[in-house]
């Protein structure tokens, strides 16, 4: 092998060494890097790797040297990811529910390569997905990547949708109906990833759970709904969305106690006006989709939250409670 091309092997294994080897409390000394060098068949002299050092620190790769004792230590400095970093997309990859264990597991050991072996061990101790709710449809991973390049060429995408039964199985709808749909954007909503497109058919913007599409491909024919949903606020419409269940938009004035200001704020930021009613209380008017869903939430919240208006909302609630105080007599 000529020099040019074995002083570009020794060097790609001088920085792989260094990235997995090493860190800020981890070094290595020059004998320790040769005898790694010499792992990989590369045998090399210790003003070699002084001069592959330099080099390296040349262009721009932060090799630190520290004086420890009678020895002298090298390790890889900064990095494209910080550790702390890599600790968030572990636990982001972790509490994914559209991700399964398997793709899990496999994503984290692709984010542990990033970092040296050390390091590696903290994400480690971080791993755990058995026992978590998971998904079941891998095919959700490669959905997404579908997605994505549908939108970047600007196609329809075609795909079944399914529902699960009671015994578990996936029951397609409308008799395995192929649906065509334009899409626009993906929305993560409560831990789940949702396809927000056109529907020619229709004429309006409809969202979709990715991991209940089947058999998912890119179409040859031009997406449609541009005007539409450029119209689209997509921040709006997740506030307005429990769940992700569509329902009638309405503007309804709840009344909180004053405790639960922080889960208004959660649910429909910092700009939801907020106006105090009294000492105990103050009151809030936003547009919804009022569904079973959010409903549901203010069920949750108890005493605590009050419908105020509309009448066909206070009338719908007082409906569930009647139904839920005959059920549980």
């Amino acid at each position: 092998m000529g020099g040019a091309a074995s002083q570009k092997l020794r060097l790609t294994y001088l920085i792989r060494i260094l990235q997995k080897k090493t860190d800020e409390e981890h070094g290595m000394t020059m004998s320790g890097l040769l005898k790694e060098l010499e792992a990989y068949g590369v045998r090399a002299t210790r003003k070699t790797i002084y001069d592959d050092i330099e080099l390296l620190r040349q262009i721009g790769i932060d090799i630190i040297g520290v004086q420890e004792g009678q020895s002298y230590y090298y390790y890889m400095g900064s990095r494209e990811f910080e550790l702390a970093e890599l600790k968030l997309l572990v636990d982001s990859v972790q509490s994914a529910k559209f991700i399964t264990e398997k793709k899990s597991n496999e994503l984290i050991r692709k984010i542990e390569s990033l970092t040296s072996e050390h390091n590696a061990k903290q994400l480690e101790r971080q791993v755990y997905v058995s026992g978590r709710i998971k998904a079941d449809n891998e095919s959700i991973y490669y959905n997404v990547d579908k997605i994505h390049a549908a939108i970047a060429e600007g196609v329809k995408i075609c795909f079944q949708y399914f529902r699960w039964t009671v015994e578990k199985k996936q029951e397609l709808r409308h008799r395995g109906k192929i649906y065509c749909i334009s899409p626009w954007a993906l929305s993560w909503d409560d831990e789940n990833y949702y396809l927000v497109g056109y529907d020619t058919e229709a004429d309006q913007i409809k969202h979709y759970r990715v991991d209940k599409m089947l058999h998912l491909e890119l179409s040859p024919y031009k997406r449609e709904g541009k005007e539409l949903f450029y119209q689209f606020d997509m921040a709006a419409y997740a506030k307005k969305t429990f769940g992700m269940f569509s329902g009638k938009e309405q503007k309804v004035k709840l009344r909180f106690i004053n405790e639960l200001a922080g889960v208004v704020i959660d649910r429909f930021g910092k700009d939801v006006t907020m106006f105090r009613t009294d000492e105990e209380h103050f009151m809030v008017l936003v547009d919804v989709a009022v569904s079973r869903q959010f409903l549901g939430w203010l069920i949750a919240l108890g005493d605590g939250v009050t419908v105020m208006e509309p009448e066909n909302v206070v009338e719908e609630m007082r409906e569930i409670g009647k139904g839920l105080l005959e059920k549980y007599q």
